[in-house]
């Protein structure tokens, strides 16, 4: 039997699959591992299954051992892994994308929904006890039909966040390093622009980009600028591909109407200049947070490991 660390805590039907044929030992406390404790933990480990929140780098892998055949992280964006030093050691590293796209889009379109309708504003107005009544011109918000959805990076998430935007009437225009099949673009009647078009253009700017060195910053104050003064930002991709300092000036400025994010720059802080506006939707890394997507994900995890532990290709390497 090959061992297995599992950095955190995963559904249990994933670890049930990992046990029926490997040592495993999978961290349950629901705090992250601590480091020291997990470079302790993965020696002479044959798999590891990490979470985002643990960062696999030379460290660690030197840490785990010759051995180490897999890395399989629970996560479609797989940032915390060093792939090139896993590749140096000859350890396939894995990830799960498709089965967190649907959540993620659904988290998405409800950014949009909760920014260009203020319904945070709302939500907060109601609990805070503050007087309030119906009027003309309470909490105006903007409608999305015949508005346009600006999608930078058009990977399956963006995708699926188009054809849910598509159905509440949007135009859809994108940017990514690649052309959509045809018969996608038709059936979302969606155009391919530059990001400065599609900045420039879009009522709603919805990011759905990998994160690394291209994207670091992608949207910083000069982006900013170009968007129209009446438009919103949604962020469900990866924190630092915003800069959120020149987020929280735009947004108090009135650069851009409003914001909604799903992750953070230096997670799980938040940039203090963003919790002191109204016109900006927080919430915490939910894109995946649903009992059947996480369940889905944390089994892809280990049927990765489990293929490479047997010899086999698993189903979703990391190119």
């Amino acid at each position: 039997m090959s061992r297995v660390v599992v950095t955190g805590r995963i559904p249990e039907a994933a670890l049930a699959a990992l046990r029926a044929e490997h040592e495993v030992d999978d961290w349950q406390e629901p705090d992250s591992i601590p480091r020291a404790e997990l470079l302790r933990r993965v020696a002479g480990a044959d798999a590891v299954v990490s979470l985002l929140t643990e960062k696999i780098d030379a460290e660690l892998l030197d840490a785990a051992g010759s051995q180490l055949r897999v890395v399989a992280n629970v996560a479609v964006g797989y940032d915390n892994i060093d792939v090139a030093a896993c590749a140096q050691r000859s350890v396939t590293a894995t990830n799960t994308p498709g089965v967190l796209t649907d959540a993620t889009a659904d988290i998405a379109l409800s950014l949009i929904l909760m920014s260009t309708r203020r319904l945070g504003e709302g939500e907060r107005t109601i609990r805070s006890g503050r007087p309030w009544k119906w009027g003309m011109f309470f909490l105006l918000g903007s409608s999305l039909q015949g508005k346009t959805l600006g999608i930078v990076g058009m990977g399956g998430i963006g995708q699926a966040t188009a054809r849910r935007a598509k159905a509440f009437g949007m135009e859809i225009v994108y940017q990514s390093r690649s052309e959509l099949d045809p018969a996608v673009a038709a059936e979302l009647g969606a155009r391919r622009v530059e990001l400065d078009e599609l900045l420039s253009v879009s009522d709603v700017v919805s990011l759905h980009c990998p994160y690394g060195p291209a994207t670091h910053h992608l949207i910083g104050a000069e982006q900013l600028e170009s968007m129209k003064p009446s438009a919103h930002l949604v962020n469900t991709a990866r924190g630092p591909v915003v800069d959120e300092a020149a987020l929280a000036s735009a947004l108090r400025a009135g650069t851009i109407a409003g914001a909604g994010l799903d992750v953070f720059e230096h997670e799980p802080e938040v940039h203090p200049g963003l919790l002191e506006l109204e016109n900006v939707t927080l919430v915490p890394h939910l894109g995946s947070a649903t009992v059947e997507t996480r369940t889905a994900m944390a089994v892809l995890a280990a049927d990765n490991a489990l293929a490479v532990l047997s010899g086999q290709e698993p189903p979703s390497p990391i190119r």
